[in-house]
């Protein structure tokens, strides 16, 4: 099979303008991500509507595709990306342009779930562990998974799923094993394109989840289960982190 990576990567964020082009350990996070992964591919794009993040990724070797700025999220600047390209593959695999700690391991992970031919849409998880409690359990901004069997999702949420009856909060990750969403999606090129032309539906209006349109409307979502911690970079303070994160586990960059 045939993937191709797209790396959506926008100036303007509430939280943390322009923190593709923050510089973590003298590189920008944008570089670090595509660093990161560019052997994982048969290809591999930036997509961006910005030409400051363009300037930077031309600067440093990578390939960029300019996109509309009326995208509304990655998964749509990644359709833009595609038709842009006139792309031709059997997957495209999104990969956030704030997660410069992701592995080869991590893409491996998700690009084998497409060995099962009811693979739509792939994504990762990570289980929570019982050092985390119940603080970052609860935490909404951290959506959970409900997997069934075969690793499909059932149901995505803010909340904590599945609930335990009967079970003291802080026994709970003793109880039973909660998974954490980690945003890196991959689709096969024919859905990416039906997904994008789709309603929003009730369950995604209410969870702010954009993962529950695709279920609502009967696609198939494998998951791969990863044990590698990642650290997203949404604010300031998370890119301080994101420094200290590297030092910690004797991350040696160029």
């Amino acid at each position: 099979m045939k993937f191709v990576g797209i790396i959506p990567a926008r100036y303007a964020s509430t939280r943390f303008p322009a923190k593709v082009l923050a510089l973590l350990n003298g590189k920008t996070v944008i570089q670090r991500v595509y660093e990161q992964v560019k052997d994982c591919f048969d290809d591999l794009y930036v997509a961006t509507d910005d030409s400051r993040i363009a300037d930077v990724v031309t600067s440093f070797g990578g390939k960029v595709v300019m996109t509309s700025e009326d995208c509304k999220n990655g998964t749509e600047r990644c359709f833009d990306a595609c038709c842009n390209l006139n792309i031709d593959c059997d997957v495209v695999v999104n990969v956030q342009g704030d997660e410069p700690f992701i592995q080869r391991k991590q893409i491996e992970t998700l690009m084998s779930c497409f060995a099962d031919e009811r693979t739509d849409i792939a994504t990762l998880v990570k289980p929570f562990e019982q050092t985390d409690g119940w603080e970052r359990l609860s935490n909404p901004n951290s959506p959970k998974v409900v997997l069934d069997d075969d690793n499909f999702a059932m149901y995505f949420s803010r909340s904590v799923v599945p609930y335990l009856r009967g079970v003291e909060q802080d026994e709970w990750l003793d109880k039973h094993v909660f998974y954490k969403h980690l945003g890196v999606y991959a689709y096969r090129l024919d859905v990416l394109k039906k997904i994008t032309s789709l309603q929003q539906t009730p369950l995604e209006k209410v969870e702010s989840l954009e993962q529950l349109r695709w279920l609502e409307h009967g696609y198939k979502i494998k998951v791969g289960v990863t044990n590698i911690e990642t650290i997203g970079i949404d604010t300031p303070e998370d890119l301080e982190r994101a420094k200290e994160f590297a030092s910690s586990i004797g991350l040696c960059w160029e």
